[in-house]
């Protein structure tokens, strides 16, 4: 059985992806994923995500994930599986001992709960938003160990 937090990133990359207009609808991609689950606990999943509905482009409405009223749909749909397997890093920069690391927009979260889960010692803490996650190194760490360290969790980091 899949986790609940497996489920509810999958709830945010359907969302995020494609137009869904009905609980039907977000059950029956949920069930091309692997999920089993209720229409109860789909609707608790979506308040838990403060999941909204608001009129696409096209004048249906659909769901939005919060603060994205104008979510901008991706034109070439992935699975929401194949969104998961990927960190959804897009960049790293440096000022001192901070770096800035942007994601995709939803993604900085889990990111940053993958570092911060692989206590790792170059690293002191995150803090994430939607698509930036800010990370405080140690002091005499440098961006290369940061990098090295970094490269468990993020695949595609050029070291």
């Amino acid at each position: 059985m899949k986790s609940k937090n497996s489920r509810l990133d999958s709830i945010k990359m359907i969302i995020s992806s494609k137009e869904i207009g009905s609980q039907g609808e977000l059950l029956a991609e949920l069930e091309k994923e692997g999920f089993q689950l209720t229409q109860a606990t789909l609707s608790r999943d979506l308040k838990q995500l403060k999941v909204a509905k608001a009129a696409s482009m096209n004048g249906n409405y659909v769901y939005v994930l919060p603060n994205n009223t104008m979510y901008k749909r991706m034109t070439d749909p992935q699975s929401a599986s194949e969104m998961l397997r990927h960190t959804g890093f897009l960049s790293i920069e440096f000022s001192g001992n901070i770096a800035v690391i942007k994601t995709r927009p939803g993604y900085a979260s889990s990111l940053a709960y993958d570092i911060d889960n692989n206590h790792f010692h170059e690293i002191i803490g995150t803090i994430a938003g939607d698509d930036t996650i800010m990370l405080v190194m140690r002091e005499g760490c440098t961006r290369t160990e940061l990098k090295q360290a970094l490269a468990h969790v993020i695949a595609n980091i050029n070291l």
